[in-house]
């Protein structure tokens, strides 16, 4: 194996378990925190309005520092938990932190264009509320939950290479130090061959899954 090509797969490898981790951790937060944005509206199923928009601002306030800022910011937050600010692991905590209000809110969309006829139906059966946020809105919901995580992993990727681009390995800090630093226009135009075909195959799976969630 060249040695390009032994760098690209290690910093594939690399980007891949960056935006793995993120991603799950952001679908295991965001769905929660949409739900609760949701459920705790105004003629919500938990109506509480105070608590609604005490979630609403935090989400607001990180979703709109720039994802550099942001990641330099929590460089003190990154250290205490993972025990360093460059690397693999240490970019999860600022890309989790920063994937996640901004998937909550896609699936709050979702959530909210579910037919309230449904939610009313099963509230006139006697339905627990509970059972009505797990097996109405979460369900009626799902294509729009995928193409909205479809959306948040695409986003993730390219925050990704920013993140590679300041330390954090991957893909990113592939192009920086050996395409730009270095001059190497084909290291720089293999990087981004690759993060193409990565974003297309992955919306491409990601709009099928959700087309076939939607037909059942």
């Amino acid at each position: 194996m060249s040695p390009l090509l032994d760098r690209l797969w290690q910093a594939l490898l690399d980007t891949l378990l960056m935006v793995g981790a993120s991603a799950l951790l952001a679908l295991l937060l965001g769905i929660p925190l949409a739900v609760l944005l949701v459920t705790t509206s105004r003629d919500g199923l938990f109506e509480a309005p105070q608590l609604n928009r005490v979630v609403g601002w935090l989400v607001n306030l990180f979703r709109s520092v720039p994802f550099l800022i942001l990641m330099v910011a929590l460089i003190p937050f990154t250290r205490l938990l993972v025990g360093t600010s460059y690397g693999v692991w240490a970019a999860v905590v600022p890309l989790t932190i920063a994937a996640t209000p901004f998937f909550a809110r896609i699936a709050e969309v979702s959530l909210r264009e579910v037919d309230p006829g449904l939610i009313e139906a099963a509230q006139a059966m006697g339905c627990r509320r509970r059972h009505i946020v797990w097996h109405v809105l979460l369900a009626e919901a799902r294509p729009g939950l995928v193409g909205g995580f479809t959306i948040t992993l695409v986003t993730l990727i390219n925050a990704s290479a920013m993140a590679g681009a300041i330390g954090a390995g991957g893909l990113g800090d592939l192009a920086y130090r050996y395409g730009y630093q270095r001059f190497d226009s084909q290291t720089m135009l293999t990087v981004i061959v690759v993060l193409v075909a990565l974003v297309c195959l992955l919306q491409y799976g990601g709009d099928r899954l959700a087309k076939g969630l939607n037909r059942r």
